[in-house]
């Protein structure tokens, strides 16, 4: 029986050891498991083949995002043109074991974890995959030799770029020789109203000379967009690429991000001028409607109009502007104001007489002295009135000399208007010339032959008659003064000119001869200077005594 009892408890015994290590085995078989689930490698396969696998994160990076980098990175050594396999080596750190190509570029790091994984030592991960990749590149150099092919295409692109300049440089002659064959249908000139601005050789000369420029700006920026494709084929240039075209792309782009801000601000600056634009128009017909006559108003003469006008213009136009100025790109920033203090203290500094002159043309204007066409004496100066501006006043001499004298000259001279009078409703400019005459000629003699020279004269009014004036009575002679009307202020010169003419002939028609006497004998008392048709016989004279006979 006690037999029995022990075989039965041996046979538990074993069968309890059994299960123990039945566990212990599926306990180990699950843990092997969930190793090979959490440790999932990745391939390194910057070519074909794999060249090994990674297993662990670091940091952020995963896995995954470790191997696709370290196979990049394999890649770039590979796109190197020159290639060092000796620059390849294995460098210790505190944590870890780098793999890196001339001291800067860090291809991998292997880590405590890597070797835990694959059950070995950093130091043989690090020099397997150290051969790997060395191998791998050299491999790939061999089979597949890069700098050949580079260097072909670079050739076959420069060839590219020199025919498409050739072509381009051709297209060019071709149209600037078709622009010179047909200059004469499509070269008219440049004119606005009666201002020709440009003929049309200049017209010609200035095409030729902008698109001489476009020309040129063309075959640089060919070159230029050219040079970042050719850069990109070497892998040691092709960092210049994304430089290039940043120096290109950065400021267009914001020239082009620039002008779309500011189109709210264009279309409001096109509804203003819009605005202004028609306002001055509006305001330009009522003010030739004033210069024409069509509209009169009480003491506002026709030609202020258009001086009026010009004025009104340009405070709109300033108006205008100063509207406008915000709404303009950078007129906020220092340097835009800064500019804008600078221009206007040289405008200040530099036009003060030029502001003067402007002045005084408006005070000018509004005065009224004279107008265009009148004959007019501004100090020495003489002639007709041909222009008058905001600075100058243009007159044309007798002798058809242009004078050109500043507004504030003519402000601060006296001017003589000889055309003021010489409308329909008035007698018109009364001239006049002096002869001196001595006392022995009768003056009614005298004053009727200078009234028939006058009447003789051309261009002199017959009504009012003309009239002579003896303006004084000097030791020798009298001083005689014709005066005559004429509506022809302008002819001046050829009126007096014809004046003395037939002063002269009927003078000498009369018998009476032009002089001045000037007595240097001594005078015979027993005789005076009286016409002897004014003596009476028996006559004394108070003074001699003297009894005169006729």
């Amino acid at each position: 029986m006690r037999i029995k009892v022990l075989r039965l408890l041996a046979f538990f015994f074993v069968l309890f050891s059994f299960s123990v290590i039945a566990q212990k085995n599926n306990l180990k078989s699950l843990e092997k498991d969930s190793i090979a689930v959490k440790l999932k490698g990745y391939p390194v396969k910057p070519f074909n083949d794999t060249l090994f696998f990674i297993y662990h994160n670091v940091g952020s990076f995963s896995a995954k995002e470790r191997a696709q980098y370290i196979t990049d990175k394999i890649k770039r050594l590979y796109n190197e043109s020159f290639f060092e396999k000796d620059s390849i080596k294995v460098i210790p750190s505190d944590v870890s074991m780098d793999i890196v190509y001339q001291s800067d570029l860090v291809i991998m790091s292997v880590l405590e974890a890597d070797a835990k994984a694959e059950n070995t030592t950093i130091k043989n991960i690090a020099n397997r995959n150290l051969d790997k990749i060395k191998s791998a590149i050299l491999l790939q150099n061999e089979n597949y030799s890069q700098l050949p092919k580079r260097i072909g295409y670079t050739a076959l692109l420069v060839l590219i770029i020199g025919l498409v300049l050739f072509l381009t440089s051709r297209i060019f002659s071709f149209i600037k020789k078709y622009i010179v064959k047909n200059r004469v249908k499509y070269f008219k000139g440049v004119s606005y109203n009666s201002i020709k601005i440009l003929s049309p050789e200049k017209q010609l000369v200035l095409l030729l000379r902008i698109f001489g420029v476009i020309k040129i700006i063309t075959l640089i920026l060919i070159v230029y967009l050219s040079l970042p494709v050719l850069f990109s084929i070497f892998p040691a240039t092709k960092d210049y690429t994304t430089t290039l075209l940043r120096w290109i792309l950065t400021p267009a782009k914001s020239a082009f991000m620039g002008f779309v801000g500011f189109l709210p601000s264009l279309f409001t600056i096109i509804v203003i001028i819009i605005i202004f634009k028609y306002s001055i128009k509006i305001i330009k017909f009522f003010f030739y409607e004033i210069k024409s006559e069509n509209i009169k108003i009480s003491g506002f003469y026709s030609d202020w109009a258009l001086p009026t006008f010009n004025i009104i213009r340009l405070l709109m136009y300033a108006f205008m502007l100063v509207i406008i100025f915000p709404y303009l790109p950078g007129s906020d920033s220092p340097i835009f104001k800064g500019v804008s203090v600078f221009v206007g203290v040289l405008f200040s500094l530099g036009s003060s007489n030029a502001i003067a002159n402007m002045v005084a043309g408006l005070v000018i204007t509004y005065m009224r002295p004279f107008k265009i066409g009148d004959y007019i004496k501004i100090g020495d100066v003489s002639g007709e009135v041909i222009e008058k501006t905001a600075l100058v006043t243009r007159i044309r001499t007798p002798k058809f000399e242009d004078i050109t004298i500043p507004n504030a000259t003519v402000l601060s001279s006296t001017s003589t208007n000889y055309s003021a009078n010489t409308n329909q409703s008035t007698n018109g400019l009364l001239i006049h010339t002096t002869v001196t005459i001595g006392y022995d000629v009768p003056w009614k003699d005298i004053h009727a032959a200078l009234i028939d020279a006058a009447l003789k004269t051309d261009m002199t009014e017959k009504e009012p008659k003309p009239f002579v004036l003896q303006t004084s009575l000097d030791d020798f002679y009298v001083s005689y003064q014709i005066n005559v009307y004429t509506k022809e202020p302008t002819k001046q010169p050829r009126i007096y000119s014809s004046l003395h003419q037939n002063i002269q002939d009927s003078f000498n028609a009369a018998g009476i001869e032009i002089m001045s006497p000037h007595y240097s004998a001594l005078r015979d008392g027993n005789t005076t200077t009286i016409p002897p048709n004014y003596l009476k016989e028996d006559y004394e004279s108070p003074v001699f005594n003297i009894k005169n006979k006729g």
